[in-house]
């Protein structure tokens, strides 16, 4: 009876040490995974923002993909990129002018759905860490780009993978599946008093 005892009591150690490792597992499967970040409002500083979680990525030794939707003049943070920081790799996808939302030309909807192919490209690529999508909001709200594609990209990225999408207008159907989701609202801007972009501000 006492060999049996302990025979039965190493079998049940046994079990829950295997249900234990495979909790600790699915435990960290959940929380040792890469985030979806989104980043939106009506105030300034959405891409800044971006571009300040790219750099501390690539201070981690990361490297950092982002896609810049309805953009085509070469703003500073791109321009530092380039020269200063071989770990992160900036693409534009746009022109240097307004988009007419409700009425958008033809060119900027190509413009647009070129950019969301090479963001899916990057994002299966397996050689960045982190993708940023600037302004992929409001692509989206001004329909160059469908809901659709983007969702599923989303639900379809590399777990390890951190996704950060930025831009004003974001979706409901992107902020429920975000794991983070900061609005970033205007309290005052400096437009307002007719004070005009400037080189190292706006851009």
């Amino acid at each position: 009876m006492k060999v049996a005892k302990n025979k039965k009591s190493s079998v049940s150690k046994k079990t829950v040490k295997k249900k234990t490792v495979a909790s600790a597992k699915k435990c960290l499967a959940k929380t040792d995974r890469g985030l979806i970040i989104v980043i939106t409002g009506n105030g300034k500083g959405k891409t800044t923002s971006a571009f300040g979680q790219a750099l501390r990525a690539v201070g981690q030794g990361y490297k950092v993909f982002i896609l810049q939707f309805m953009k085509g003049r070469e703003y500073g943070e791109f321009i530092a990129a380039e020269k200063y920081l071989p770990n992160i790799t900036v693409r534009k996808s746009g022109l240097d002018s307004f988009v007419m939302r409700g009425n958008p030309a033809a060119i900027d909807i190509a413009l647009a759905q070129k950019g969301l192919d090479i963001a899916k490209k990057s994002i299966v690529s397996g050689k960045y860490d982190m993708v940023i999508l600037d302004e992929i909001n409001v692509a989206l709200d001004f329909k160059l780009i469908k809901l659709k594609e983007v969702v599923d990209l989303i639900k379809n990225k590399p777990t390890a993978l951190n996704l950060i999408l930025t831009g004003r207008y974001a979706p409901k159907e992107i902020i429920k599946l975000a794991d983070t989701v900061s609005e970033i609202q205007e309290i005052k801007h400096h437009y307002n008093a007719g004070i005009k972009d400037r080189a190292g501000i706006e851009y």
